[in-house]
C-alpha cells in the first residue's frame, strides 16, 4: 500500500473512533450549545431587575443587540473552546497510552507518524463541525433574545466567531503533544490549563495581541477599542506557525515512539 493508501485507512479508523466515542459528542454539545445558553443567560441576566446581577453581567455584553451578545460569545469561546478542544486531543492521543492499545499500533504495518497525522486530520474536521455548529447555535440564541435579523455588520462579528472557534482549535494541539509526552489524557488537559492560565495573564498584563494563545479571543471580541484590544494581521499571524510546529512536534514524537519509555 502507497502511503496516501496508509493515510485514508488511518483516517477512517480515526473518523469511526471519534464518531463512536462520548467524549466528541460531548465536547460537541458542551462547544455548540453550552457556549450559546451561557451567552443568552448573560444578556437575560444583564436586562433583569436584580441590580447586582445586571452589574456583574453588563460590562460582558455592555454594547448591546447582537454586538454585545456576540462579544460575550468571543470571550468564552476563547477559554471554553481552548479547553474543550484540549479535551478531545488529549483524549485522541492520550487514550492509546492509558487503554494500552499503544502496543498494538506498534504490530500494524502503518507507520505511526501516519497514524498521528490522521488523528489530527480528523480532528481538525471535527473542529470545522463544531465550528459551524456553534455559529448556527449563536443565531439562533440570538433569535430567541429578539434581537432580530442580523445586519452586514452583524455578519462580519458571525465569521469572526467563526474564525476564533477555527483558530482556537488549532492553538489547542499543544494538548496532542503533551499527551504523548506524558503519555496519557492527564498530561495533555494540564497543558490546555496551563495555556489558558498564561492566556489570561498576558490579557491582565497587556500583552495578549503578541501571545498566539490570547490573540484570536481579543481579535473577535472587539472590533477595535483601546491599545490592548487591537490585535494586528500579524500579531493574528502568529497563530498558524504556532499550531504548525506543535503539530510537527506531535508528529515527530509520534515517529520516535518507544514502547519502553
Amino acid at each position: 500500500m502507497t502511503r496516501f493508501q496508509l493515510l485514508g485507512a488511518a483516517i477512517t479508523t480515526e473518523a469511526l473512533k471519534i464518531r463512536r466515542a462520548r467524549v466528541g459528542v460531548a465536547t460537541l454539545i458542551m462547544l455548540d450549545i453550552g457556549i450559546a445558553v451561557v451567552c443568552v443567560a448573560a444578556v437575560l441576566g444583564a436586562r433583569s431587575d436584580d441590580a447586582a446581577l445586571a452589574a456583574k453581567l453588563g460590562p460582558l455584553v455592555a454594547e448591546g443587540g447582537w454586538a454585545g451578545y456576540l462579544s460575550a460569545s468571543a470571550q468564552v469561546t476563547a477559554v471554553a473552546g481552548l479547553l474543550g478542544f484540549g479535551v478531545v486531543l488529549a483524549w485522541q492521543f492520550g487514550r492509546e497510552f492509558s487503554d494500552g492499545t499503544v502496543t498494538g499500533l506498534f504490530a500494524i504495518p502503518v507507520p505511526r507518524r501516519i497514524m498521528a497525522a490522521a488523528k489530527l486530520l480528523v480532528y481538525m474536521c471535527w473542529a470545522f463541525v463544531v465550528s459551524s455548529g456553534l455559529v448556527v447555535s449563536l443565531l439562533i440564541g440570538g433569535a430567541s433574545l429578539g434581537l432580530g435579523l442580523p445586519g452586514s455588520d452583524i455578519w462580519s462579528l458571525l465569521a469572526r466567531q467563526y474564525g476564533l472557534a477555527l483558530l482556537t482549535a488549532g492553538l489547542a494541539v499543544p494538548a496532542a503533544w503533551a499527551a504523548t509526552l506524558g503519555r496519557g489524557l492527564l498530561a495533555g488537559i494540564a497543558s490546555i490549563i496551563a495555556v489558558i492560565m498564561l492566556a489570561q495573564i498576558a490579557v491582565f498584563t497587556g500583552l495578549g495581541a503578541w501571545f498566539p494563545f490570547a490573540a484570536p479571543g481579543l481579535w473577535a471580541a472587539t472590533a477595535g477599542g483601546g491599545p490592548h484590544s487591537l490585535v494586528s494581521a500579524g500579531q493574528l499571524a502568529l497563530v498558524a506557525p504556532v499550531a504548525a510546529a506543535f503539530a510537527g512536534l506531535t508528529l515527530q514524537a509520534w515517529h520516535r515512539l518507544q514502547l519502553d519509555r
